[in-house]
């Protein structure tokens, strides 16, 4: 028997090394990783090709919140592929009406519209706010405005970096999409002064992930509700990472008692195994879209739909809105006593938190590289700031020794 022949440079890397090597050569460079390379995944670990195990202290910006290879979703997912995974929006399927008729009633909202990625759902969120302002305020045509906090993070689509203040993502991207007003995050005065009768939409996070788990002033978004009633103006949460039980609810909102009016999902409704995204809400909102005005060739595709509707089951139980609420507890307690210890400040609630390194403490890049070296996979935003945000399925034993890491690393 002859041997097989592999073509020239399809040999497998044998070590880390090898894999970023790879990576570097052929892959774009828009992101700057951890140097470690992931092999296998079962829960809150992660195991790299030495065979090394991690605990992962990020779960994917809460896209793993119920775990790696969390074995109903890979059922549910494994059923749908062998019955069928895409058919466009060209016809009916069997899971469709299904998805969106269960997460709508988890949500407490009237109607689903299915996406992909976390920026395609804000993007279908402004294009319904602008239509809504057109065809039922009645906004002048191309002069609708949708208000924005500062320091959002929302997605790096061109339009969603033409509201975005973090020059990184917006430099050498425009001309950039007009419509956005910027106002401080917590503010509600500027938010008053911000609001004209051009005012389509207010558009923000419940928590602001990117910006460092930063928690609203309590009453905030109570106001954000009375001046959008107030105004006819319509408020759009963006739960995409805040969302599906990180908090400890279904909804981070939830925890500041006031609803909105649209929703947009993501991350954790596709489970960690397909890209799954939603806008959720009133259907006198996402009732003004009409065939052939916005879609998506993949958008509620089958697999997509049968993964999230088991993640709606699994969140109907409220066991991992528990786990997070009690073992955020746990963890928040437990960094509380870092401060002054080689920290400065904690935020957050539930399972997530921003904790910003003192200033003659490591930088959080190398503070992420240290707890890698420690077994746990971290991740920093800006300079100072790691994010904690572990799956939901984590142990209190790993929540523990997670933090006894950050600890090491933080005090140097």
């Amino acid at each position: 028997m002859t041997a097989s022949v592999q073509p020239a440079g399809t040999a497998r890397p044998t070590s880390s090394d090898g894999f970023i090597a790879l990576d570097e050569q052929w892959s774009t460079h828009n992101y700057h990783p951890l140097p470690v390379v992931i092999a296998e995944a079962e829960g809150a670990s992660v195991t790299d090709v030495a065979g090394k195990s991690y605990l992962d202290f990020l779960s994917g910006y809460s896209a793993l919140n119920f775990g790696h290879r969390n074995p109903e979703l890979i059922a549910a997912a494994t059923e749908q592929l062998s019955r069928v995974t895409l058919t466009s929006r060209a016809f009916h399927h069997d899971q469709l009406g299904l998805f969106c008729r269960e997460l709508a009633e988890l949500t407490g909202t009237e109607m689903v519209l299915p996406m992909n990625s976390g920026a395609e759902a804000v993007e279908s969120a402004v294009k319904v706010a602008r239509k809504w302002a057109y065809q039922v305020k009645g906004v002048p045509a191309g002069t609708a405005e949708i208000v924005v906090a500062r320091s959002n993070f929302h997605g790096r689509t061109t339009t969603i970096v033409s509201f975005s203040d973090d020059e990184t993502a917006r430099a050498d991207y425009g001309p950039f999409t007009p419509g956005f007003v910027q106002v401080p995050y917590g503010d509600a005065e500027a938010l008053k002064a911000a609001i004209t009768p051009r005012t389509a939409a207010v558009l923000m996070e419940p928590i602001q992930g990117e910006a460092g788990v930063v928690v609203p002033p309590a009453g905030f978004f109570a106001e954000v509700r009375r001046l959008c009633d107030e105004n006819g103006v319509l408020m759009i949460a963006d739960e995409i990472q805040s969302g599906l039980a990180r908090t400890g609810t279904v909804l981070a909102l939830e925890h500041e008692g006031v609803r909105a009016d649209l929703y947009t999902l993501g991350k954790a409704l596709g489970g960690g195994i397909v890209p799954v995204s939603a806008v959720v809400g009133s259907r006198d909102v996402l009732g003004v879209l009409k065939p052939g005005e916005h879609g998506s060739t993949f958008g509620g595709n089958p697999l997509a739909c049968a993964v999230g509707r088991a993640v709606v089951r699994m969140l109907q139980t409220g066991e991992y809105q528990k786990r997070s609420t009690e073992l955020g507890a746990h963890l928040h307690e437990r960094l509380a006593k870092l401060v002054g210890d080689g920290v400065s400040e904690v935020r957050g609630r539930g399972l997530w938190a921003g904790v910003d390194i003192a200033p003659d403490g490591p930088t959080g890049r190398a503070a992420s590289e240290a707890l890698a070296g420690l077994g746990v996979l971290c991740k920093e935003t800006h300079d100072r700031t790691l994010r904690v945000a572990p799956p939901l399925v984590i142990t209190e034993a790993e929540l523990d020794r997670g933090v006894d890491a950050i600890a090491q690393v933080v005090r140097g």
